[in-house]
Parts: structure tokens; sequence; C-alpha cells
């Protein structure tokens, strides 16, 4: 007799299934397009309208832009190249005329500066560029720390030039500061040190400094060839300005934002007071006051360099901005973040600097970066006190005969550069933020 039984078999694979591509319409560019631009009707209809519209826009700006004009050597030149071409609109020839920028490039990049001390702008930013590296991003070698620390001597001497012995002079001023603060802090507590430090130094740059610079210089002459401040424009003039502006403006803004914070009454009267005068001031009647009202309460005789004024009221005026975006920073941190510096036994100086202000410069980073990105556009403000940058430089370009009438060109590669240098920063700003996390 047959047994009667299921005729199921029971199976278990022991390998797995090889991987499948996903499907074209869910993965790459298809699938990014189909979650992107054209899930739904609504979102569909819109990105066709957008699509119609750039192309509508491309389609009047490409012409112009694509015009073989770079070899012309003026305006009259560019048109009649640009009715051989066939680049006629309504209004005449239609087409960008490159030749400007092809022959002005280097004097709106370096103004009057010698053709011949190029090198010497070049190796400043380069080596800028190189102390900023450890500052701004971790990996790099902390050897280059050694560079940021001379940066700030070496840049203005190989900008200004002359002799080697006046950057040396303002750094001992900031060695001898170092070491009173370190050696009298003891004696006189963490702030007497740190008054005495700022006091002595003051006293070396004010009385001394410039007179060993001098004896120096007689005994060894070291030095490279000077040149003016009316020789400096165009970009290299912003970039001056914007990089020691936003330098020296994050310190002094975190200075001014503690002292406001104070309750010693003296010191919040002297920080609110400043604070709300700046930024109560439009910047160029700051910048007027440091072209012309400044020398009325110099000494007579008193030689203070046009360029070295505007980097002071520049400075200040972001300094005061900054001040209040530290502020707001200081003003989020929770009150038990005080509290635990407190309980740690830690005194005001070591808990702002291990604990208080890491926490609010890190909230903080939106709108520090904003602030360095106006500073740095507000750099062209300085065209009508006279100072050459590319702005200033461009109304002399279009006031030569064979380049008047150019306008859109000038300005176009003046944007264009300006928005390399903002969209950089702005990049960076939102780099650190997704490195230290402080958005979701």
């Amino acid at each position: 007799m047959s047994n009667t039984h299921s005729d199921t078999v029971r199976f278990v694979r022991e390998t797995m299934l090889t991987e499948q591509a996903p499907p074209i319409t869910a993965a790459g560019p298809v699938g990014w397009a189909r979650a992107n631009l054209f899930d739904g009707w609504f979102n569909s209809a819109l990105t066709i309208i957008s699509l119609v519209l750039i192309y509508m826009v491309l389609a009047a700006i490409l012409p112009w832009v694509i015009s073989p004009t770079w070899n012309a050597g003026s305006l009259t030149e560019c048109r009649e190249i640009l009715v051989a071409a066939g680049s006629v609109g309504e209004h005449g020839a239609s087409g960008a005329c490159w030749g400007v920028i092809r022959e002005r490039w280097l004097q709106l990049l370096f103004g009057f500066y010698p053709s011949e001390l190029y090198w010497r702008p070049i190796l400043a930013f380069l080596l800028t560029g190189a102390a900023l590296a450890p500052v701004l991003f971790s990996g790099a070698s902390r050897k280059l720390f050694y560079v940021t620390a001379a940066i700030p001597f070496v840049m203005p001497w190989l900008l200004w030039g002359g002799t080697i012995w006046g950057p040396i002079s303002i750094a001992v001023g900031f060695v001898i500061g170092f070491f009173a603060n370190r050696y009298l802090s003891d004696v006189f507590g963490s702030l007497g040190g740190i008054i005495a430090g700022v006091a002595l130094a003051l006293i070396w740059w004010l009385f001394l400094s410039g007179s060993v610079a001098d004896v120096l210089s007689g005994i060894i002459p070291i030095g490279i060839e000077p040149v003016a401040s009316r020789d400096f424009g165009g970009f290299m003039l912003s970039i001056t300005i914007g990089l020691v502006a936003i330098g020296l403006s994050l310190p002094l803004g975190i200075v001014l934002a503690l002292g406001r914070q104070s309750d010693l009454l003296i010191v919040k009267a002297i920080c609110v007071g400043f604070i709300e005068f700046i930024r109560g001031v439009p910047l160029i009647t700051l910048l007027f006051v440091a072209s012309t009202l400044l020398n009325i309460f110099l000494p007579p005789g008193t030689n203070f360099d046009i360029i070295l004024r505007v980097l002071i009221m520049v400075t200040l005026f972001a300094a005061a901005y900054m001040a209040e975006v530290i502020r707001g920073g200081l003003a989020a941190l929770p009150r038990g973040q005080y509290e635990g510096a407190d309980s740690l036994g830690l005194d005001y100086w070591q808990s702002q600097r291990l604990i208080i202000m890491p926490q609010a410069l890190k909230i903080s980073i939106p709108g520090i970066v904003s602030t360095f990105i106006g500073v740095f556009k507000d750099t062209t403000l300085v065209s009508i006190i006279g100072l050459l940058d590319p702005l200033g430089l461009s109304n002399g370009i279009r006031a030569d005969t064979n380049w008047n009438g150019i306008v859109w060109e000038l300005y176009g590669f003046i944007a264009l550069l300006f928005f390399v240098f903002c969209f950089s920063m702005s990049r960076y700003s939102m780099y650190l933020e997704r490195k230290l996390k402080t958005t979701n």
C-alpha cells in the first residue's frame, strides 16, 4: 500500500541573488528629474515654463556674449567687426566689445602698480592664501602657522616696499605685549596683564619703533623698492582692504561683544556707544571723515596714508556689525553653559576661550560670513573719495576716446570677479556649517 503525502518540496536558497541595477526611471539623472522636476502635473508645468524662460534669456544673452571682438582696439573697431560678422540688431551692431577687457584687464586687477613689480602683490596674495589654509581647513599642515604668524608683517612690506626693519619693529611690539601679559598677569591678574601688555606695545609703536627702524635701516639697509599708495588700485586694492578689514574686524568684534555684556559700567558704556554710533552712520560718511576731516585733528605736518585711514575706518565699521552678530551667538547659548564653566572653576577668560566663545562663533557662522561678504562688496565705496578701485578705474577707462561708450562689458567683468570671491566665501560657510553640524 502506497503512502499518500504532499508533493511539495521544501527549498532553501544557499546563494545570494546578484545585484541588479535600479530601474533607469528611479535612479540617475532620469530618476532625479522625475523626483524633483516632474513630480506631478503642477511641478511639470512649472518646469516647462521655467525651461522656456531660461531658453529665451540665453537666446538673447549668449549671442551678445559670444562676440568675436577680443582683438579690437577701440569701440569703433568692435562695431566694424560685428557688422562684418553679421551681428546687427535693431539699433546697429549687436555684441559685446571684449577688446576693452583684453587691453585693460591688468589695469583692472593692479591699478597703476608698476608692471615690473606685479610679482610682489601676486606673491603677497599667494602667501596670504597659504596663511589662511591652516585657519580655514583643519587638514592643512600645521607648519603653515608660521606663515600665518608672519603674513601680517610680510604682506604690507611686499605691497608698499621700503625697508624691512619697519615691519620687524612692528612685530617686536607684539612680542613685547605678549611677554608683558605673560609675566605681569601673575602680579596684576589676567586683566591687569592684558592692560599692561597693550600699554607697553603702544609705547613701543608710538615712541620707539620708528626711531629704532631708522637706525637699523641706516646701519643695515635691507629693503625693496617703495610703491606709493596712489599707485594702488583695481582688485588689488579691494582685496587688500577686504582682507585687512575681515581679518581685524572679527577679533575686534569679539572684544566689543564681550564688552557690551560686561558688568563694568564704563567698559559697557564705551562699547555700546561705539557700536551704536558706528552702526548709525553710513560707511560713506566715515570714509569722507577718513579722507578729509581726519587730518584736521592730527598735528601739523603729519603724513597719514590715505589707504591706512580707509583701512582703519572700514575695519571699525565691520567690527561694530560683527559685534552684534557675535552678541546674538552669545545670547543664543543656554545659561547652563555659563554655569557649567563656573562649576569647573574656570575664570572669565578661560571660560570664554574654552567653552562660551567656540559655541557662540559656531552659532554665528552664517551672520559672520554675511558680514564678511558685505564688507568686501563695500570696498567699492572708496572710489567716491578718489581711490581707484575697479569701479573708479572703469570710469577712467570709459573716459578714453577709444572706449567711450563701453558700459556693460566693464561692469560685467567687475561683477564676475566680485561674484567669484563672494560665492567662494558663501560656499566655505556652507562647508563649515556641514563640518560643524550647525544645521540639520
